[in-house]
């Protein structure tokens, strides 16, 4: 297949879907498809426009400025998907240009497909933008639903899309690399350097210090586990615009910023117990990365949590915006420390189940079988069927 992959997030930035889309573009290339990426230029990178990837112009995200929207026409990109037209249009993300190569590929007649990747709906509660949310609502409703598919991580969300009027959704699951984040990566120098004894408690979380991650939360849980286990370390990976002020207010806690590849993947392993407050994902692939890597979770009823997690046995799962359960819940899972080896060991054979190569298996499935309804021979098919 020729396919136009539509992302405007992509490495070195940090999050869940740049390196999902980084994975799937590489994976489907690997597989003989041609996919050309198109995505904004980031801060510091070169023009570029050939075969594999164009950079379109962009611009900071106002409430995330290290992120970046895509700036190019409807007509500019009509104007490219007739020179070389691909069999399809996969769009990642659902920002300006995503809605531009949408709109280009309808006027065209050529295949859409996209995924549902994050709830920027939910952000505006925690941004004082609540009366906006119903109408982020509607632009998402009418750009997925001009896709000829929109794919979910799960069928807990598929079903809350259904009834928010989201048509033609197929869950595809989402992966995780378990020869990179593994058990084995623990390391006792890492741990001696956070200045905690093989017995002392680590709290761990991993993401972006963000309103919508609600990461005091995991703070003030911290604090409560202090008073008993007085040696419990915090530490926290990850960067954005509340660390100062979290810093201040949790002067215990080590923040200790970005962290990739195998530093990332030796910071679970060498932690005891992953918490993580967010109410707004639409997976979270910090809570698979943390299974994979033997490290129970403590989260909400939500996203990932909802569908790997079990209560007692791989973590630990409260009930959604609960957060005196929450902070109770990692407090008596530290209290139990004689539990968290089986933990430990239940996290890993869960995260198991969760292989990359199934999950990009069925999306290049799901991409195939639509671009075959596209072709007129198909449809000819169907009639005589």
């Amino acid at each position: 297949m020729r396919i136009s992959y539509v992302t405007e997030t992509w490495p070195p930035e940090i999050n869940g879907v740049a390196l999902t889309a980084s994975r799937t573009v590489a994976w489907l290339r690997e597989r003989g498809h041609t996919v050309g990426l198109i995505r904004p230029r980031q801060r510091d990178e070169a023009m570029r426009d050939d075969h594999d990837e164009w950079r379109t112009a962009g611009m900071p995200i106002p409430l995330y400025p290290d992120l970046r929207l895509g700036l190019a026409t409807v007509a500019t990109l009509q104007r490219r998907f007739a020179a070389a037209p691909p069999d399809l249009v996969h769009v990642s993300t659902p920002g300006p240009l995503a809605r531009a190569a949408v709109l280009a590929a309808r006027r065209l007649g050529l295949p859409v497909t996209a995924d549902f990747r994050t709830n920027f709906h939910s952000y505006s509660r925690y941004y004082w933008l609540g009366a906006l949310e119903p109408l982020v609502w509607r632009y998402l409703r009418g750009l997925h639903n001009r896709a000829d598919c929109t794919f979910v991580p799960m069928q807990r969300l598929a079903a809350e899309l259904a009834a928010k009027g989201f048509a033609r959704t197929e869950v595809v699951g989402r992966g995780v690399d378990t020869a990179l984040f593994c058990p084995t990566r623990r390391s006792p120098g890492l741990r001696e350097s956070w200045g905690a004894a093989d017995d002392d408690p680590v709290l761990l979380y991993v993401g972006r210090l963000a309103r919508e991650k609600n990461v005091s939360l995991a703070l003030h849980a911290f604090n409560m586990v202090r008073y008993l286990r007085p040696r419990t370390r915090m530490v926290v990976v990850g960067d954005g615009p509340l660390r100062r002020g979290l810093q201040r207010e949790f002067p215990a806690a080590l923040f200790v910023g970005n962290r990739r590849g195998e530093e990332l993947a030796s910071h679970y392993a060498s932690a005891d117990l992953f918490v993580f407050p967010s109410e707004s994902e639409t997976f979270g692939n910090v809570t698979l990365e943390a299974l994979a890597s033997g490290l129970p979770v403590v989260g909400f009823e939500r996203a990932a949590i909802a569908e790997y997690v079990r209560d007692g046995c791989n973590g630990g799962v409260v009930a959604a915006g609960d957060e005196s359960a929450f902070i109770r819940t990692v407090c008596n899972t530290v209290a139990r420390d004689d539990l968290l080896p089986s933990m430990r060991l239940q996290a890993r054979r869960t995260a198991l189940t969760a292989r990359w190569d199934l999950v990009l298996t069925r999306f290049e499935h799901l991409l195939e079988r639509t671009v075959l309804r596209h072709r007129p021979d198909h449809a000819r098919d169907v009639a005589l069927a």
